[in-house]
């Protein structure tokens, strides 16, 4: 088997990177499947196209 080392720099740079933003999730209940995130974020589209 083979060891894997990561040197300094990528450690560095995976400690780096930033957390996805959920905000867009935040009216979402807890516990809710994929059907129920797609339709709240279609009505968050659709509202959004109506501000136009």
């Amino acid at each position: 088997m083979t060891k894997v080392n990561q040197t300094t720099d990528e450690a560095d740079a995976e400690s780096e990177l930033e957390e996805p933003t959920t905000d867009h999730l935040d009216n979402v209940e807890d516990g809710c499947g994929c059907t129920e995130i797609w339709e709240h974020m279609s009505e968050q589209r659709e509202a959004a196209a109506g501000d136009d």
